[in-house]
């Protein structure tokens, strides 16, 4: 087993999107070569109303997959199809928006006014782009728990885990991409190394406390009379709102501190192909972007049964 090295550690930016929510995005719009076939994360928390109310109004999505995955409040959501339906604490929404599709999206805290969410996009392949729009609505209580001895935990949202098959499945994260979306939570104090397969893009998004992930297998860094010895494995610590890009190896290794740490752990065959993006569509090439503008434009966007 080799231990993926880390690329980088980013820190989220405050983003206002649809008709006014503040929230934080991890990535987005840049960089989808090294998050291929991940496009976007975004995480919508906040405890006043007034930063997430207006929520996100009837839009287009064409081209990708949007996962959305409530922790607290409730997301009201509605589509074209004709689709209706809310999201509350724990359930996930996997929409395949393939041909076209418009839908909404309306957060409402909980009691106490707060809302916590996230919302990735994966991207489907060219052959899958103008596929039938799709939707998986997965409760909460449908989602497998995995706990470990050690006290480490997760939620198999998408993908195998731990001997837990994910209740999503579907069009590109079976048959391509094999994507796999994990919530995990390690416990105080405790270390782990989890598998990851060597082909897959891989990142992992802290969330809540904190901790460390090892680059290698060498020793951790100590500090000498002549410095930190250059052969050690450098540690790169990660907390609330950090995403840690991994680069290729069998498998990570997290240090949890002293409060644990909770994180989404993403990954995926990349597709390898070229992007052409527009806001929530995104195509393989100009022409049929273009293409995409103009027929949202004069009303022909909407192309399923």
């Amino acid at each position: 087993m080799s231990l993926r090295p880390v690329k980088e550690i980013l820190n989220t930016k405050t983003t206002m999107e649809g008709a006014g929510v503040k929230l934080e995005r991890a990535f987005g719009f840049g960089k989808t070569k090294e998050f291929d076939p991940f496009l976007l994360l975004d995480d919508f928390r906040n405890d006043n109303p007034a930063d997430y109310l207006a929520g996100f109004p009837w839009h287009p999505h064409r081209g990708i997959e949007t996962i959305t995955y409530v922790l607290a409040g409730e997301v009201e959501h509605g589509d074209s199809l004709g689709n209706r339906g809310k999201m509350g604490a724990g359930d996930v929404q996997w929409m395949t928006a393939g041909s076209g599709i418009l839908h909404q999206e309306m957060p409402k805290g909980d009691a106490a006014g707060r809302m916590h969410g996230f919302q990735l996009w994966a991207n489907l392949p060219a052959a899958l782009k103008m596929t039938e729009p799709r939707y998986q609505d997965i409760p909460s209580a449908a989602i497998p728990e995995v706990t470990e001895d050690d006290g480490t935990k997760a939620r198999v949202i998408c993908g195998d885990f731990w001997g837990k098959q994910g209740p999503v499945n579907g069009v590109a994260t079976d048959s391509v991409v094999a994507a796999r979306y994990v919530d995990i939570s390690v416990a105080p104090g405790k270390k782990k190394r989890i598998q990851v397969e060597t082909t897959r893009n891989a990142f992992a998004y802290v969330f809540a406390g904190a901790g460390s992930f090892r680059d290698a297998s060498a020793p951790q860094a100590v500090l000498t009379e002549s410095g930190v010895d250059p052969n050690a494995a450098p540690v790169y610590d990660a907390k609330n709102h950090s995403l840690v890009l991994f680069d290729r190896g069998d498998e990570i290794s997290v240090q949890a501190g002293p409060e644990g740490i909770r994180f989404l752990l993403v990954s995926g065959r990349p597709l390898e192909e070229p992007v052409a993006w527009y806001g929530p569509i995104v195509m393989n090439t100009q022409a049929e972007l273009n293409q995409a503008v103009r027929e949202l434009q004069s009303g022909k966007f909407i192309q399923h049964r």
